[in-house]
């Protein structure tokens, strides 16, 4: 897994998906097949695709527990 930054698991735990079916779904709580879909479609550009990429892997890594650990605090 790559590098993690304290604002990349920030953002993971804050963000919410700006469009399409999971509109408005904090970038953790996507499902791993939509992910999926968009690695094999095309990243969005700039920081969301960034962000999206770095949740696949989390998620296949087995660590979005940490995150939706921080997501819980904010709430």
């Amino acid at each position: 897994m790559s590098m993690l930054e304290k604002q990349d698991i920030i953002d993971l735990a804050q963000w919410e998906m700006p469009f399409g079916k999971y509109q408005g779904k904090v970038l953790i709580d996507l499902p791993e097949e939509y992910l999926l879909w968009f690695r094999k479609q095309g990243w969005p550009n700039g920081r969301l695709g960034t962000l999206l990429a770095l949740c696949l892997e989390i998620k296949i890594d087995g660590s979005e527990s940490v995150v939706k650990a921080l997501k819980a605090r904010a709430d």
